[in-house]
C-alpha cells in the first residue's frame, strides 16, 4: 500500500547548463510542490502504513529548510556564492546542479536516511521511501525513486556534501538535528502521540 503526503516551499535558483537562456543566467524562483509517497505490506496498530501525524515532524522539517532560501550549485562561479552567501541569510548549497530532476534526488536521500534512522512504536513495519514527486511548476514536476536517488549512472549525492546556512539550522527544533541525520550511530524516535 503506498500514501501520499504534499509539502510545499518557495525557493530560489539557477539551473546551469541547461537549454533554456533564462533558467541558466538568471536567479528565479518557483513555488515548489514536494510529494513524498511512503509504502509497506503491512499496517501499523490503528490500520495506517505510517500516521501522517509524523509527517510533520522532522519531515516537514527537511523540506521547510528549502522555504524562503536560495539553493546553490558548490560548482558555481565563487563569486556568485560569496555574493549569494553574503545577501542571504537563508541558503542551501548541493553536490549537483540545482534542477526539479536533482531535489527529488536530494530529498529522497534526506528523508531516506531519517526513516531508516528512526525508531517506530505504534507496529508500524517495513516503512519504505517509495518515491518522491517535485512540482516545480504548475505542469511540470519530476518523480524519483531509490534508484535515482543512489545512481551510479548519476553525480553521487553525500550528505556530508549538503550545506545549510546558519539561519536555516537555527530554525531546527534541535540544532544538531543535520548532525544527527550523518551520525550512523543516531537513533531518532518517533513520538508516541504527536
Amino acid at each position: 500500500m503506498i500514501i501520499r503526503k504534499l509539502f510545499e516551499f518557495e525557493n530560489a535558483h539557477i539551473v546551469r547548463f541547461c537549454s533554456s537562456k533564462r533558467c541558466k543566467t538568471s536567479i528565479h524562483g518557483h513555488s515548489y510542490k514536494v510529494e513524498v509517497l511512503l509504502e509497506s505490506k503491512y499496517l501499523d496498530n490503528a490500520g495506517m502504513v505510517y500516521d501522517f501525524g509524523l509527517l510533520k515532524d522532522e519531515i516537514r522539517q527537511i523540506i521547510d529548510s528549502f522555504d524562503h532560501a536560495i539553493t546553490l550549485f558548490k560548482n558555481d562561479d565563487s563569486e556568485y556564492l560569496k555574493d549569494m552567501k553574503r545577501h542571504s541569510k537563508r541558503w542551501i548549497i548541493l553536490p549537483v546542479n540545482v534542477s526539479a530532476e536533482n531535489f527529488v534526488r536530494v530529498f529522497f536521500i534526506l528523508i531516506d536516511t531519517l526513516l531508516q534512522k528512526t525508531k517506530m512504536f505504534n507496529g508500524e513495519q517495513g516503512v519504505k521511501l517509495q518515491s518522491i514527486i517535485v512540482h516545480e511548476t504548475r505542469t511540470g514536476y519530476a518523480q524519483g525513486f531509490k534508484e535515482d536517488a543512489y545512481s551510479e549512472f548519476l553525480p553521487k549525492i553525500n550528505l556530508e556534501d549538503i550545506e545549510f546556512s546558519e539561519a536555516i539550522q537555527d530554525d531546527w527544533k534541535d540544532k544538531n538535528f543535520y548532525i544527527n541525520l550523518k551520525d550512523e550511530n543516531f537513533v531518532f524516535i518517533n513520538q508516541k502521540e504527536v
